[in-house]
């Protein structure tokens, strides 16, 4: 009876050996080859090494050299199957991994847990982000070229298997060994992205392992600590924790781990892991689901299993159950031993060990290895950190962050003026790159505080909190919750304040908050990776749109597949991969090289260098320092004299307000503006014309001269005194005021000068001295209030003002000069134009001191044709009918304000830009360009002029326009 048991169970084995060459997910396109190289290898080993074939064992590339050691009497004595790896560095790992393979005789089968690719930053975060960020994640494609990246990481560094995706679908908030690691809770969600998550990696050639067989997702225990029970029907299991298997399997599916889980309605046996169990492993994987990929044991070291005293019991009960691969045995020399003594004595028949090895040996050869190659050492690293990764890490983020609430239309800021901003930290982890983004928009202040009365005090004279909960990013597992404590406080700031809270972990922490309705806006970022922190920031102001849905249900509060969808308003991004806007990040490094001879051939001290494009800034570098004796390095937020670009961010977008109003129009002539000038020579000179530069003017006048004593050359006491009063209260620097009075004679100076003998293209300052006067004269306001209210703080350009000395800290502005001709002392915090200066330092042609950053938010509304952050500043005619060029027959490139690129050979930029494009230059060294057809913009700011002016070299050896040019050679789509 036995020996027809066993004929029997020869003709099964054979035949499902036999079905492999057809629905096996592990036959490649050149069967013939494959077999003959299967057989081949298999024919040649003995009944130990083909045992050997079965087992996967641990390693890690940073253990010492005893544990080393064993792994190479593993290789050698019992020619082990294949190796697992965890911990340690790539290039570790690689060149590890190749000493192995060298002492195997056969080829080495790699696995390895990479679910979220590989972690290989210097700064320790994971390459991708975490499943249950994936899960929400809508579009799918993004998902499947995560699951191919992450391929083409584990097939550079040598691994054939990555035992991923996981495809439990996590049911249970309180689940510790699952949470993170699944995709959500939806089943239909859940295999969907695992499967473009398996055909992305496989696409690459890695082969993909779902786990962990038949579904980990509903447990609240650890399965590396004990046995933990799975209390559902089979009817439950076979619609919800099966279901994704049937998919994947029909889909091509390589291989499937069968989890350490105690599932009484599949195995009624008492503390009989799943791994273990027949009637789990055959019946239902293999027979009913009809899966013939390889099919791998969790690790057999884990804790709870019963009735195995003997040491390769479990080893044994694992393969008789179905496995292929035994993963991480307790002892493989014993385990080993154990299963040749059970085929001596019939209990394994030979085709039940042939159809094992021979599907390892089939996948053996489907990932290359019957041709084995070592892995390159070279690049590595470089490969494994590709500016595509880090461009589909922003992106995965960017899809997957989720506005669960938004109560008022809190998200996207808006009305930036109206609020007062708050950041709070809680949780016990850094949001330093959650508040430096954040910065960026608007004025916003953490918040210190000890206590809770310390807090609310503190919170007074903010109208707007928004509070970042952050927690630990270095792995899945850590924990995600709110303390006590932490719920008091976010309470008590809910009630009397506007709230947004931005939660830095997987959805579940917000399930502790005992009631959310005072709080107005809620994001769940899902990770703390600065990349999350971020986008996150990004998505409150509304750079990038709010596109996730939960992936899981929380509380009562959120069903799953919750989330709002915003519409991005248009506010700047930012992105450290230039990639995502088509330029090459290689080509623009080059750029760095430029600013740095600027700095160390002393053409200026330092520089703030901005490039953004197609809405997202790429490259925001600083140069040098403020003064080139000095410590101070340039940093982001420190200010510069921007000189003349003043003209186009202060004075051009209040008169184009005018000019849409119909209070002015460009044919306006100067006596209907300022009845002053009836009667003089410059009565019937248009705003066009004198915008335009082409009408006569005078470039300049050195109005100071005039006011100094004509012995001394030095401030005439008769203009200047060194202490503020009613009549002399006009502020030129420290501790020098003039005349109050004596604008009044600038004026008339003005007015008087002669006219050029010919009309030609001149650049002047003189247009921008009369705008001012009519500007200011028609709101009865000044000009630095007028371009705060009408511009800056709604636009969020915080850094953007006139007169900084009196608004931030010398240490945040960039001297501009040593002036040893007027006012006799270091500029700094004043502006740097004489004029400007004795206009209180407030002229309508200079004395604006900005950031890159903020210069850069004003061209983009201007290259989005006058919208920005949801709100229209003008009209798309008003922004096209001053971004013209009226005169260009006659010679002159200008437009209304904005400077326009050369006609000819010489001119203000590299020559490489469109005739659409528009900017200005500064004398203090300052330059910006923005480009509609590239949708570029481009800003330079620089102290050239410090500690003097002297030869403007920057403009001499074309710095500027050269790094401009460099720009457009780095753009690729």
């Amino acid at each position: 009876m036995r020996q027809v048991f066993l004929i029997l169970a020869s003709f099964f084995f054979i035949f499902c050996t036999s079905g492999q060459t057809s629905d096996s997910p592990l036959i490649t396109t050149d069967v013939e080859a494959q077999k003959k190289w299967v057989d081949s290898v298999y024919s040649s080993m003995t009944l130990a090494e083909k045992v050997g074939q079965l087992y996967m064992v641990q390693v890690m590339s940073n253990q010492d050299e005893a544990e080393k050691n064993k792994i190479v009497q593993l290789i050698k004595k019992h020619n082990i199957g294949g190796l697992i790896y965890s911990n340690g560095g790539p290039v570790r790992q690689a060149s590890l991994n190749n000493e192995l393979q060298a002492l195997s005789k056969r080829p080495l089968l790699i696995g390895m847990d990479a679910e979220w690719g590989l972690s290989m930053r210097l700064d320790s975060t994971y390459a991708f982000p975490w499943n249950m960020t994936l899960g929400a994640i809508k579009n799918n494609k993004l998902v499947e070229q995560t699951g191919r990246q992450i391929g083409e990481h584990c097939k550079r560094i040598g691994v054939h298997f990555n035992f991923a995706p996981v495809v439990d679908i996590n049911t249970n908030p309180k689940n510790p060994i699952i949470g993170n690691r699944s995709f959500g809770e939806d089943r239909d969600n859940v295999t969907e992205k695992a499967l473009v998550f398996m055909k992305g990696m496989q696409s690459a050639g890695v082969l993909a392992n779902a786990k962990h067989f038949p579904g980990h997702g509903d447990t609240d225990q650890d399965s590396h600590k004990t046995l933990p029970t799975i209390n559902f029907n089979e009817k439950r299991i076979d619609s919800v924790e099966l279901y994704p298997y049937r998919k994947l399997i029909k889909e091509g599916l390589s291989s499937v781990m069968v989890a350490h889980l105690n599932v009484p309605s599949l195995e009624p046996r008492e503390g009989f892991p799943s791994s273990l169990s027949k009637h789990i492993v055959t019946d239902i994987l293999k027979d009913s689901l009809g899966f013939q990929g390889l099919i791998f044991t969790d690790a057999l070291t884990m804790k709870g299993a019963a009735n195995f005293s003997e040491s390769g019991d479990i080893d044994l009960a694992a393969f008789k159950a179905g496995n292929d691969v035994m993963l991480m045995s307790e002892d493989v020399g014993i385990g080993i031993s154990k299963i040749i003594e059970a085929y001596n004595k019939g209990e394994i028949t030979e085709p039940r060990l042939e159809h094992s090895v021979k599907k390892i040996l089939q996948a053996k050869y489907k990932v290359g290895l019957y041709d084995y190659k070592p892995v390159g050492l070279y690049d590595l690293v470089q490969d494994l950190n590709r500016p595509k990764d880090d461009a589909l890490y922003e992106e995965l983020l960017e899809n997957a962050i989720t506005v669960v609430k938004n109560d008022n239309d809190i998200l996207p800021l808006t009305r930036l003026e109206n609020k007062t901003i708050a950041y709070v930290k809680l949780g016990d982890d850094s949001g330093s790159a959650f508040l430096k983004e954040l910065k960026k928009y608007a004025k916003i202040h953490k918040v210190p505080f000890d206590n809770l009365d310390e807090l609310m005090k503190n919170l007074q004279s903010y109208n707007t909190v928004i509070v970042g909960f952050h927690r630990s990013n270095e792995s899945p597992w850590k924990s995600y919750k709110f303390s006590n404590k932490e719920l008091v406080w976010l309470h008590e700031i809910a009630r009397t304040h506007t709230v947004i809270l931005d939660a830095f972990v997987k959805p579940y922490a917000l399930s502790d908050i005992k009631t959310i309705e005072n709080i107005e806006g809620m994001v769940v970022s899902y990770q703390n990776s600065e990349i999350a922190q971020q986008k996150s920031a990004q998505l409150i102001f509304g750079a990038i749109e709010s596109k996730g849905c939960l992936p899981v249900s929380v509380g009562d509060y959120f069903e799953v597949e919750a989330g709002i969808q915003n519409k991005s308003i248009k506010r700047l991004g930012y992105s450290s991969i230039p990639e995502r806007v088509g330029i090459n990040s290689e080509k623009l490094k080059r750029i760095d090289s430029l600013a740095m001879l600027a700095v160390n051939d002393s053409m200026t001290p330092g520089i703030q260098l901005l490039v953004a494009r197609k809405g997202k800034v790429i490259y925001n570098k600083n140069f040098g320092k403020h003064t080139y004796e000095g410590k101070e390095k340039v940093a982001f937020d420190d200010i510069y004299d921007v000189a003349s670009l003043t003209k186009i961010l202060a004075t051009l977008p209040l008169l184009m307000k005018l000019e849409e109003k119909g209070i002015v129009s460009l044919n306006s002539k100067l006596a209907s503006i300022l009845p002053e000038y009836k009667g003089s020579n410059k009565e019937e000179i248009t705003i066009k014309s004198m915008l335009s530069h082409y009408a006569r003017l005078r470039p300049w006048e050195p109005f100071y001269y005039r006011t100094l004593d004509s012995i001394t050359k030095k401030p005439s006491k008769k203009y200047y005194r060194t202490e503020r009063s009613n009549k002399f209260n006009v502020e030129v620097s420290k501790n020098l005021f003039m005349r109050s009075d004596y604008q009044d004679s600038i004026t008339k100076i003005i007015k008087d000068s002669d006219l050029l003998s010919r009309l030609r293209y001149r650049y002047s300052d003189f247009p921008y001295y009369i705008l001012k006067k009519f500007i200011e004269t028609h709101y009865d306001k000044t000009l630095d209030e007028l371009v705060q209210d009408h511009i800056y703080k709604s636009l969020g350009a915080n850094y953007t003002m006139y007169n900084p000395y009196n608004k931030i800290s010398n240490k945040k502005i960039v001297p501009t000069e040593v002036d040893d001709y007027y006012r006799y002392q270091k500029v700094h915090g004043y502006v740097h134009d004489m004029g400007a200066a004795m206009q209180n330092g407030v002229g309508g042609h200079a004395g604006v001191f900005s950031n890159a950053n903020d210069v850069a938010k004003i061209m983009q509304m201007y290259l989005q044709e006058g919208y920005y952050g949801g709100k229209r500043y003008f009209k798309i005619e008003t922004i096209n009918k001053f971004n013209r060029c009226y005169y260009c027959d006659k010679r002159n490139r200008r437009g209304i304000g904005f400077d326009k690129p050369q006609l000819g050979e010489a001119g203000p930029t590299c020559g490489c830009v469109s005739m659409k494009s528009f900017g200005h230059s500064g004398f203090t060294g300052t330059y910006t360009w923005a480009d509609p057809d590239e949708e570029l913009v481009y800003v330079f700011l620089a102290n050239r002029t410090y500690p003097k002016a002297g030869k403007n070299l920057l403009l001499k050896t074309n710095i500027r326009t050269d790094i401009q040019r460099l720009i457009y050679e780095a753009i690729e789509d």
